[in-house]
């Protein structure tokens, strides 16, 4: 089955990204587009391919704190007044990714136009994400967890397809997403699979029904 992608909303208006301005640069898989406590003088958009935010403590423990796609922005917390990266960015597969000088961006959101609209529901967007992880982190199981971190990487809402072929991702990669180990992921990933809720042929195949899981609380 090959791979259907659901783009953020505002990726129609965007195009290619070139009315963005700045300049796209390609990356390769496991490259760094950014380490974390670097200084933050532009934000980035996705053209092509996928990219994963890692946030490290002070006890020196990683977490992955997301994972983008086409259309999707990533650094945005410069416009904010953040001197510095809050996170690292790493390519998880071959990548062209379009960095935005911080007052092109800021000049372009100054402008009525319906580039600035999308941008501002975009940004909004990702706050709600944000908060909605957070509240998933506080009242979800580990298990249904699990099942909100796939639906995202399928892209999958209610008027999406049934089924959603995404890049098979490591179980330790979920684990530090999710918060647990990646031997309760790799019992969740199991369990999933004799419900009929994922399927492997190939990569990893996402069913609308693992939506079932976040209404069992």
């Amino acid at each position: 089955m090959p791979r259907a992608s659901k783009l953020p909303s505002h990726a129609d208006t965007l195009s290619s990204g070139a009315s963005l301005g700045g300049t796209v640069s390609h990356y390769r898989r496991k490259q760094n587009v950014y380490t974390q406590g670097t200084a933050a003088h532009s934000l980035f958009y996705i053209q092509e391919g996928e990219v994963r935010l890692t946030n490290e403590s002070k006890n020196r423990r990683s977490a992955v704190t997301g994972i983008l796609g086409e259309g999707d922005f990533f650094g945005a917390q410069c416009l904010i007044g953040f001197p510095l990266r809050l996170s690292t960015a790493v390519a998880m597969t071959g990548s062209s990714i379009r960095s935005i000088p911080k007052q092109r961006m800021i000049n372009l959101l100054r402008t009525k136009n319906k580039i600035s609209i999308s941008l501002v529901s975009y940004l909004l967007s990702t706050l709600q994400k944000y908060q909605d992880h957070v509240a998933a982190l506080l009242t979800f199981t580990a298990e249904q967890r699990l099942a909100r971190v796939l639906l995202a990487l399928a892209h999958l809402d209610r008027k999406g397809p049934p089924i959603t072929e995404v890049p098979n991702p490591n179980h330790q990669v979920l684990a530090d997403m999710v918060g647990t180990t990646s031997s309760r992921i790799n019992l969740f990933m199991n369990d999933f699979r004799k419900q009929g809720y994922v399927s492997y042929d190939g990569g990893l195949e996402v069913h609308k029904s693992l939506r079932k899981v976040l209404r069992n609380k």
